[in-house]
Order: C-alpha cells, then structure tokens, then sequence
C-alpha cells in the first residue's frame, strides 16, 4: 500500500462529478451517478475529498500556469517565451479576447470550488466514523480557502458560490468585491483548523497518506490571508500558532526543498503531490481527469534551458545580483543561488553537460537560467514533458519571515530580527539579529525584501510581496522595480489583477471586468 497522498488517483470520482451539470435533456442514462445516488457510504465522501484535489495537478493550476502567472509578473523573473500567454502575464498586456493561460487558472480554480461544495453539502449527511468525516469535511474547507484565495489574489472581484449547483440557474453567481471574497477565503480555513489533524502520521483510517491538508496548512494560509489583507495582529497569531505546534523546522539544507528526494520534509507544509509513478502515461491538461493521465507537472519544461526545455521563463539579473551582495561566514557565495540559478560558474554542470560546453560561442554563454524545480542532475532534458517534483506553496521558511514582518508591522523589531536571523543561519549568512534589532521599521521593511527575495526566487512569492508593500502605488519604488526589471515599464494602475475571462463576462449577467483591460 502506498503511503504518499500523491499516489492516489485522483479520477477515480471524477466522473460523477459533473453529473448535476447536464443539460436539461429529457432521456436519463440510468447507468450514471448522480448527487442523489452517489453520496452514500465513507468511501463515497472520501473519493470526494481526493477528487477536490484534483484540480491543483491541472495545467491552469500547479501543473504550470499558476506557477507562471505568479512568478513573472515578479522582478526576481523575466520572459522573452514566444508563447504570448507567458510574455504578455510576463509585461502586463494579456489580452481578454484570448484566454490562454490565465482564463485556465480561472476555470480550474472554479473546478476546485465546485468539487469542495459537493463535498461540504454532502458528506454531513453520510453516516460514517465522526473522526475520518472531521478530517474529510477539514480538508474541503482548506481547499475551498485555497481556491478561493488564489481567486482573490490573481483576479480581484470574483463570484462566491458556496453550494454545488442543483438547477442551471445556480451556475450563475453574481460578481462580489474582493473583499468579500477574502472574507470567505478567511472562513474557510477557520472552519477547516479544528477539523484537521496535526500530522497523518497516527491517523487510524483510509486517509492516513502524507501530503493530505494539515491543522498548521490551513493555520498558515489564515496567517497569510490576513497578512495581504493588512490584518497583522491577526497574522501573527495565527503564524506564531504554526511555529508553536512544533512539527515543523528548516531542513538543514536548503536545496533539499527542491531536489525532489526529499517530499514532504519537515520544512513542507503544503505542497502539490506530483509524480512519476502514479496515474497513467497521458498528458493531462485541462477539463475532467481521467485515470489514464499522468500525475507530472510541466514546470521543468517550460522553465527549463535552451536545448533542454523551452525556457519560457528565466530569473532575473537583478535576482542574480542580489545573490552577490552579502557572502556567508566562510566567504562563501549564498548556496542559495546556486540552488537557484544556473549560470556559467566553472564545474556547473546541467543535465550531464558543462555550462561552458553547451553554451560556447552562443549568447547564453552569459546568460542565466532556473534551476530551482528543474531536473537538471537527473534527467537529459525536460522534452518528455513529465517532471515528478512536487510543488511547495507554503513551507515554514515563509511561516518565519512572514510572522518577522508582521511583528515589525506591530512596532516589535527585536522579535522580528530574531526570525529572519533563524531563516538566514541555515545558510550561514553572518549573525546580524544585534544590528537588525536597532533599525528603524523602514529599514526593516526594506531587509525583509531582501531576505524574502533570496530565500523564495522563483517560487511565486514576490509580485504578491510587491504589491502588498504598496510598491506599485510609489512612483519611486515603481522606478526601482522598473530598474531591477524593464518588464515594469509595460505596467499600468489595475494589472496587479488579471483579466477576468471574456466568457465569464458574456455568460454571466452583471460581470464587469477588472479596470484597465
């Protein structure tokens, strides 16, 4: 029996999932499930639960499009991808007549609600163990918060709909503030706290498999709820609570997040299970998982070097510097750099080739590439499509820093000096807690860009980071971001959101779109 979470077929009840969204047609196939017949049994409402999963392994979520999306609209990355559903995300110009990219991230975060909502109104009236149905319903309402977060953060005004459609009438929300939809977003990982364990590990029942949503993920997606939302005292609780469970520490090494040997460690506290093993062979990308889809994510590829993926997306220079600036004790470079990007240093090698030698006499000899979630010492190329490497969108490095700057939003630097001084020993980067303590809340502020650049490059994090420091509304720091990235010089007021989908605004009877498109 398989114990990684990553390893269950999320399909299995896929196909019912659907079942009340069928036209009004006369003729019924009496062979297919329906809400009224399917809900029935423990294994019913877990196969429901696995099947709310299933939409963070799509194309539009974490299989390539959400990593995409959050990592270019940074200064720490750069796009010259060929692909306009990449370079425009890249240079604030997508276009809402075509949906490529962004408009799939919008459907399959909506997928994810749909398939949360079955659960939560069916499976309280299944008669099952109290224990696994806690957990089950726990679990829907993290990833409800989850797909509802994502909703908020990357499209602004969306619609809330809290129950599975029963009627065809019930398809169509109506648009809320952002808001509102933060509000729900918050509610959902509350609710979700108390009926969630703490770890898998000595749960007695059919769901004990490492990767399923923990009390510290919904804990630390509540933190960082608040935190965008400005509400620092409520996010310090709620990350002090995460750090005061005690089940999670920094991997003594730091490349042991991202080598793919080392899944579900001690520093992950939710990451999207991906892998080489499960499901079947067949790329899988958008709509209804089948069994026979493959469980891989198509980072590698896209991010991936020239003439071993298509490099659609790249770090930036600006990144590559910021590595320079401060070595370790030893005098040695940040390791975290060489974690994080490949460039031509002497020895680096790449998918079993010297930089030097691939590269001679090309201009990528100069160049830098990501090296972070690409298999670079393990595999010849990315060209098969299929990389098994999980992805993280919350470890406790982020719990750390996030829970400084809200203690130096709160007026408390010594405490906050404290725990960026804990995320920076890892790497043995020299002791400054003493120093970090005198400074003023801006210099802090402006040390916690610093730290969090170097420790999150090319995980997604920074244009979030940027837009809730307010850097997009300062004429001055939009002139430094404009300076680190000349991709800022595309940018206008309201494109820190993404265009809602056309189709959403043609199908659904008051939508407006985000300003500015």
């Amino acid at each position: 029996m398989r114990t990684k979470f990553q390893n269950i077929i999320f399909a299995v009840a896929a196909l019912f999932l659907f079942s009340s969204c069928s036209k009004n047609l006369n003729q019924v196939n009496p062979n297919a499930q329906t809400s009224a017949s399917f809900w029935k049994t423990s294994n019913d409402a877990l196969q429901g639960v696995n099947a709310a999963y299933a939409p963070l392994l799509l194309d539009g979520l974490f299989m390539r499009f959400t990593p995409v999306l959050t990592d270019v609209r940074g200064d720490d990355v750069r796009s010259n991808s060929p692909w306009t559903a990449i370079r425009n995300a890249a240079i604030f110009s997508l276009n809402t007549s075509d949906p490529s990219g962004y408009g799939w991230t919008f459907d399959e975060l909506y997928e994810g609600v749909y398939r949360c909502n079955q659960v939560l109104d069916f499976v309280p009236g299944i008669q099952m163990d109290q224990n696994l149905k806690n957990r089950i319903l726990g679990q829907a309402y993290f990833l409800r918060g989850l797909y509802f977060f994502y909703l908020a953060d990357l499209f602004g005004n969306v619609a809330i709909p809290l129950h599975a459609p029963q009627s065809p009438k019930d398809f169509f929300s109506p648009q809320m503030p952002v808001d509102s939809v933060w509000a729900q977003a918050m509610a959902d990982f509350k609710a979700a706290i108390p009926l969630l364990p703490v770890s898998y590990a000595n749960v007695n029942g059919p769901d004990n498999q490492i990767g399923r949503a923990t009390k510290g993920a919904a804990m630390a997606f509540l933190g960082k709820t608040y935190l965008f939302n400005h509400m620092y005292q409520q996010a310090a609780e709620q990350f002090k609570n995460v750090i005061d469970l005690g089940v999670y520490a920094l991997m003594p090494n730091y490349a042991d997040n991202f080598d793919g040997r080392h899944k579900n460690n001690q520093e992950s506290i939710f990451e999207v299970q991906f892998s080489l093993t499960a499901g079947g062979q067949d790329l899988g990308w958008q709509g209804i998982p089948s069994s026979t889809w493959a469980k891989t994510n198509a980072i590698a590829i896209t991010y991936g070097p020239p003439n071993f993926g298509w490099n659609d997306v790249q770090p930036s220079f600006y990144l590559f510097n910021e590595f320079q600036k401060e070595k370790t004790v030893d005098s040695s470079l940040d390791p975290r750099l060489d974690v994080t990007i490949l460039y031509n240093k002497p020895g680096e090698m790449l998918y079993g080739h010297y930089f030097s030698d691939v590269y001679a006499g090309t201009p990528y000899l100069n160049d830098i590439f990501c090296k972070k979630y690409e298999n670079w010492d393990t595999k010849p190329n990315e060209y098969d499509w299929k990389s098994g490497k999980d992805y993280i969108i919350m470890r406790y490095a982020d719990v750390l820093l996030m829970y400084a700057e809200c203690e130096n939003e709160l007026g408390n630097v010594a405490e906050c000096a404290h725990y960026i001084q804990m995320v920076r020993n890892r790497v043995n980067l020299p002791d400054r807690e003493a120093e970090f303590a005198t400074y003023s809340q801006q210099q802090m502020r402006d040390q916690i860009s610093h730290e969090r650049l170097l420790e999150f490059g090319l995980e997604g994090h920074r244009f979030d980071d940027i837009r809730r420091w307010g850097w997009l509304n300062d004429p001055s720091k939009l002139n430094e971001l404009k300076q680190h990235d000349p991709e800022f010089n595309y940018y206008k007021p309201g494109r820190d959101l993404l265009p809602i989908p056309q189709g959403e605004i043609d199908n659904n009877p008051g939508f407006k779109q985000n300003p500015s498109y």
